[in-house]
Formats: C-alpha cells, sequence, structure tokens
C-alpha cells in the first residue's frame, strides 16, 4: 500500500508542477515580456528557468522539460517567483511533503517485508532484530 501512495502521491506532484501558475510552455508566450532572471539549472547543460517580470516563467529548452527539471526549477526561483505565486507554493510545500512522507512509507514497508519474508529461511534475523531493539533502547 505505501508503494502505491508513494506513485500516487509523485504522480499529483508532478501534475500540480505540470500546471503551475505563471509556467510557459511555448516560445511564442515569451513574445512582449522582460525577463527578469535566468537562473541555471544543474540537471542537463545549458538548461535554466526565464523568469519574466510579471512573474511568468519558462524552462530553456523549451517545455519536454522532465519532472526534476521543474521541480529543480521552482525551487531555484522561488525567491522571485513566491511573490507572486504563493498559494501556488504553499500547494507545493504540502504535495513535497505528501511525496516525502510516503517514501518514507514505501521505504518501511519494504524493509518489513523483506524481514518477513526471510525470517523463516535465516531464523537468525528474529535474535539479531531482538537484539538491535535492545541496542536502541
Amino acid at each position: 500500500m505505501a508503494v502505491e501512495e508513494k506513485w500516487k502521491a509523485n504522480l499529483e506532484k508532478v501534475a500540480f508542477m505540470k500546471q503551475f501558475p505563471g509556467l510557459l510552455g511555448y516560445w511564442e508566450a515569451l513574445g512582449g515580456k522582460t525577463i527578469k532572471v535566468v537562473i541555471p539549472l544543474k540537471g542537463k547543460l545549458g538548461a535554466a528557468v526565464l523568469v519574466c517580470t510579471d512573474g511568468t516563467f519558462t524552462i530553456v529548452p523549451p517545455m519536454a522539460t522532465e519532472p526534476y527539471e521543474l521541480g529543480e526549477a521552482l525551487v531555484v526561483a522561488r525567491a522571485v517567483l513566491e511573490p507572486t505565486h504563493q498559494a501556488a507554493y504553499v500547494e507545493y510545500d504540502r504535495l513535497v511533503k505528501k511525496d516525502k512522507d510516503a517514501l518514507r512509507s514505501a521505504r518501511v514497508e519494504k524493509i518489513l517485508g523483506a524481514i518477513q519474508n526471510n525470517l523463516e529461511q535465516h531464523p537468525e534475523l528474529k535474535e539479531r532484530l531482538k537484539e538491535l531493539v535492545k541496542e536502541w533502547k
């Protein structure tokens, strides 16, 4: 279940990022706008987020942007974009937290599943786990 929740949380976060207010998806939308700042992205050589004075932004090269690039763009351009898109950043922060929480739950579920699946074949695991629990108390 936790793995499915992580997958769903990530899909929800990515869908939101792709609809983020101010995101321009094509070159023609830049017509007549003034670029306020260009912030390089470390993910791909030549990639950057262009933030305009009206709070719109895009990622170059043009949008076929991977979610990790869009996520990085929202992080590195936050100081410039957030004053114009405060509510969107509140929602983005909520979705990032949801995604991280789901990842943590999925990892715990995976670890516990591995232990349960191997207890019968490796009875020493049970004693070792008891020892670990005693060490943590």
